[in-house]
């Protein structure tokens, strides 16, 4: 490959965003995906890799800006921060393409126009923050290494948040907590509710983690011990309220989570998401599969009188699911169990079905499971556009038309994209 070998510096026309946060650029004919660049700028990059046809860089100097283009105050590869060097109105319309480019290109479903993106506030919208810890370092991965950078510089948590990560570094550099690996975070919507996981080696002692209490705004610490899971002081979960139906006076339901279990990350876009996968899911019966703590299904089901089933099969996410559906009350059944398993002996008719699998998507077990029990719609809620676009294709092919997609921003600055689609039996 001429020119195209690692260390190499090469003059760049960016073309497009694909998924995953590089821009797309073609040397002599062959493609690099180049980080730190935008669609129609002129860019010096270093190549990086080289696998068979294809080129990875790291751009090192923009000699055409794009005018989306605007300063970047810290550390842009730090925690998936890889689109803040765009304005944000820009990130939004580069999110919509990548999805487009996935449907097409990866689905090949003919998708006509670019999917709108909901906005978010840039600042301090995580409901969840994944710390990793090496030595007495705490914060995010800088992107594609296990180099740690500081995460309070990418704004994506609220201050309270980053006080209590600041106690964590100086309790890790004064050794006050020793044998801490990761830290999780999470809080509810309104940031009154804070609960701190440590992930701890066999010879930590967690009783020494207790001081978190004293920052504002932290409400519990919680610890893991190799197979050893226990509260060391405070609260053990946190607690969102969420409304059901369109009307801002509709039930608001409770959910508990552990700061462990699944929950989705942004708290600016969380009722906007709810919102809407209400709006799009039919009036009837509904499996929710993949169903977290209950986040979809349970808002569903107090919002109507038909009754709601939901699937999950992590264990910890399955434990709050469990206990949400039996507070709720509703017309609900629970069931903590692989989707594939219970898609095995699921009934041979349903109205409606939504779906939030994992990054990865649904499995293809699962999937085809799914389509021969030929519900009427099958709402998608998926964080990967390349996964979702492959399994869209599978539903084509099983009879089922794409109906809508809209995006959501649930992670500004980074290369992440929610979307919620709706996909339709056709007609026999």
């Amino acid at each position: 490959m001429n020119g195209l070998v690692r260390g190499a510096v090469v003059t760049l026309h960016v073309e497009k965003a694909v998924a995953g946060g590089r821009m797309l650029a073609r040397h002599e004919g062959r493609v690099v995906l180049v980080w730190g660049a935008l669609p129609g700028e002129r860019v010096t990059a270093r190549i990086d890799r080289v696998v068979k046809q294809m080129a990875w860089g790291t751009t090192l100097e923009v000699l055409e800006p794009s005018p989306e283009r605007r300063p970047v105050s810290h550390d842009w590869r730090c925690g998936g921060h890889v689109y803040a060097h765009a304005t944000y109105a820009h990130q939004v319309a580069l999110k919509g393409a990548v999805i487009l480019d996935a449907l097409n290109r990866i689905g090949r479903l003919a998708w006509p126009t670019v999917p709108a993106v909901v906005p978010s506030p840039e600042a301090g919208y995580r409901l969840r923050t994944r710390l990793h810890v090496q030595g007495r370092q705490i914060g995010f991965y800088r992107e594609e290494t296990h180099e740690i950078c500081d995460a309070a510089g990418t704004g994506q948590c609220l201050p309270e948040t980053v006080s209590a990560v600041a106690w964590m570094r100086e309790a890790l550099e004064r050794e006050v907590v020793r044998g801490v690996t990761a830290v999780d975070i999470a809080e509810n919507a309104e940031g009154t509710e804070r609960v701190c996981h440590l992930a701890l080696g066999a010879m930590a002692e967690p009783g020494a983690a207790a001081g978190l209490l004293d920052v504002p705004g932290v409400t519990g610490v919680v610890a893991t011990q190799g197979s050893t899971y226990a509260p060391v002081a405070g609260a053990s979960c946190v607690t969102d309220r969420v409304r059901a139906g369109a009307e801002a006076s509709g039930p608001v339901v409770t959910l508990r989570r552990d700061p462990r279990a699944f929950f989705q990350g942004n708290r600016h876009l969380l009722q906007a998401l709810v919102s809407y996968v209400q709006a799009v899911v039919p009036t009837g019966p509904v499996f929710d599969l993949y169903a977290g703590v209950g986040l979809f299904g349970l808002t569903l089901a107090a919002d109507r009188a038909a009754p709601v089933t939901l699937v999950e099969g992590d264990p910890i996410s399955g434990a709050d699911l469990t206990a949400n559906a039996v507070a709720s009350g509703g017309a609900v059944q629970a069931y903590r169990m692989p989707v594939e398993e219970f898609l095995r002996r699921a009934p041979g008719e349903v109205g409606s079905v939504v779906v939030d699998p994992p990054r990865t998507g649904m499995s293809r077990e699962a999937l085809d499971r799914l389509v021969a029990l030929r519900p009427r719609r099958i709402v998608y809620v998926s964080c990967d556009p390349p996964t979702f676009a492959r399994d869209a294709a599978l539903c084509s092919a099983a009879g089922y038309r794409l109906a809508s997609v809209q995006g959501f921003d649930l992670f500004p600055n980074t290369a992440h994209v929610e979307l919620v689609a709706v996909l339709e039996r056709q007609a026999d």
